[in-house]
């Protein structure tokens, strides 16, 4: 764990071809940073765990000997569930669905929706999505950026509220490509980005 979680000093950003609005987090609101490891603690295993800013976990998916599943929890350090991520039975396009808990009851609807997208010859609004989010009646675009596994959110406003790159050490090491730096704004629940990061990394194949 020493290895994954160094004390640290992110990168700065590389520069980007999009517009200054999407080019970096929105510096209105407060802004928290997180360790992302691409592995569960359980001896290593497939799955997820997530540090905060001193080094604690607080968020894990622990999907053992199973990799792509079409069902995970992601929970707190405890074990509480707080969503239950599925993948849609019959989507073509990939879908996949979050349901929050609440009082250790899963709603009944779902709370927020992810497509994968596909490129096409049509005009689409975003060229480098990968994924459209619909938490309800608010809608991200999932961006992928240079790297295995970064990526950024970003709202309809074309405004950054997270993004995730490979980590880097204090001392200027690059860590492995299963390890990376978030930082998420206040625009959008800490749990909820996490739940986005677990359904991006089953896309990826990664857990």
């Amino acid at each position: 764990m020493a290895k994954v979680y160094p004390q640290t000093a992110l990168s700065p950003s590389p520069s980007s071809s999009s517009s200054p609005s999407s080019s970096s987090l929105c510096s209105e609101t407060e802004t928290e940073t997180f360790t992302i490891w691409m592995k569960s603690l359980i001896y290593h295993t497939n799955g997820c765990t997530i540090f905060d800013s001193n080094g604690d976990i607080v968020y894990r998916v622990d999907n053992y000997d199973r990799k792509c599943s079409s069902e995970v929890f992601l929970m707190d350090l405890r074990g509480k569930v707080l969503f239950t991520i599925r993948k849609k039975k019959f989507s073509i396009l990939g879908g996949w669905e979050g349901y929050r808990w609440m009082e250790s009851e899963r709603s009944k609807k779902p709370s927020f929706g992810v497509k994968k997208l596909y490129r096409s010859g049509s005009r689409k609004r975003n060229q480098s999505a990968v994924c459209e989010i619909n938490v309800g009646f608010e809608r991200f675009s999932l961006v992928k950026m240079d790297g295995k596994l970064a990526f950024r959110i970003i709202n309809i406003n074309g405004e950054v509220v997270a993004e995730a790159k490979r980590k880097v050490s204090w001392n200027g090491i690059l860590l492995g490509d299963d390890v990376l730096s978030l930082n998420a704004n206040s625009q959008i629940e800490t749990s909820l980005v996490m739940a986005l990061v677990t359904v991006y990394g089953l896309i990826r194949r990664q857990m």
